[in-house]
């Protein structure tokens, strides 16, 4: 079952301020003169609540829907950037101010580089959010030959670092299948990145990136759903930029808090 957690607040803020604002304008005065002098009147106990958590709901609605968001990396896509169980916040504002629920930009303020590690909706199923690393943007040409990337026939520089190795479980399957790790160079952004010989998502490619939309990969190449797979991310479907973990929870292996990926800045 999906929430719209957003839309929820909303309500939440909509009715707990309608509630407060009646009583206030239309019943508090009158409820002041039916008591002692000296005694202070009783607020309905709905009127109350209502005026306890306006303030905190609208906060936390100003926040998630135009300063920042949490979201949990569900699986290994992105690794070894972000490993399942890492707790991300994304930058709301970075590709324009949007409104919440309704999600129209309404604020011009940038739009994604190539490198920025995004949220999105999918797709195929607005209701899920993915989250996968910009290659394209509207118009390049993007080619993907012998696990090597191209844009407009610059190759992207990789430099091999060896092995990759790693403590959750899925990081141990890796190392088993023979995983390499490599630095890529996209444009500014140099990051790492997974391969596994003889594996690969879909054959080799070479596309032009339609306007108003971006291609997207995860990191671990060859174990990714990504725009390879189900095509581009139309820039309405842009939730915002990851800038850092907040949280590493490797609650599936040994139940602990991973305190060396705290506060770190994802590139």
């Amino acid at each position: 079952m999906h929430f719209d957690f957003a839309a929820i607040l909303v309500g939440l803020t909509f009715l707990t301020g309608v509630i407060w604002a009646i009583d206030h304008w239309f019943f508090a005065k009158h409820r002041a003169t039916e008591v002692p002098p000296g005694e202070m009147p009783r607020e309905p106990i709905l009127v109350e609540y209502s005026r306890s958590f306006f303030p905190v709901i609208l906060i936390v609605l100003l926040f998630r829907s135009f300063l920042a968001e949490p979201f949990r990396i569900p699986s290994g896509s992105m690794m070894p950037t972000l490993l399942v169980g890492d707790f991300i916040l994304v930058n709301k504002f970075a590709y324009g101010i949007r409104l919440p629920v309704l999600d129209k930009k309404i604020i011009e303020i940038g739009e994604p580089q190539r490198g920025d590690v995004v949220v999105f909706r999918f797709p195929k199923d607005p209701t899920q959010d993915y989250i996968k690393r910009v290659i394209g943007k509207p118009g390049d040409d993007v080619t993907y030959r012998n696990k090597k990337l191209y844009v407009n026939g610059t190759e992207m520089a990789q430099e091999a670092t060896g092995a990759y190795s790693g403590t959750d479980t899925e990081s141990r399957e890796l190392m088993h299948g023979g995983a390499e790790s490599f630095l890529e160079q996209l444009d500014t952004v140099r990051h790492q990145i997974i391969t596994v010989p003889g594996g690969q998502v879909g054959p080799d490619f070479t596309l032009k990136v339609p306007a108003g939309h971006y291609f997207v990969m995860g990191d671990n190449r060859d174990r990714s759903s990504d725009s390879r797979v189900w095509g581009f991310v139309p820039e309405e479907n842009l939730v915002g930029k990851a800038f850092v973990i907040w949280m590493s929870w490797r609650g599936l292996d040994n139940g602990i808090i991973d305190f060396g990926r705290l506060g770190t800045l994802i590139k």
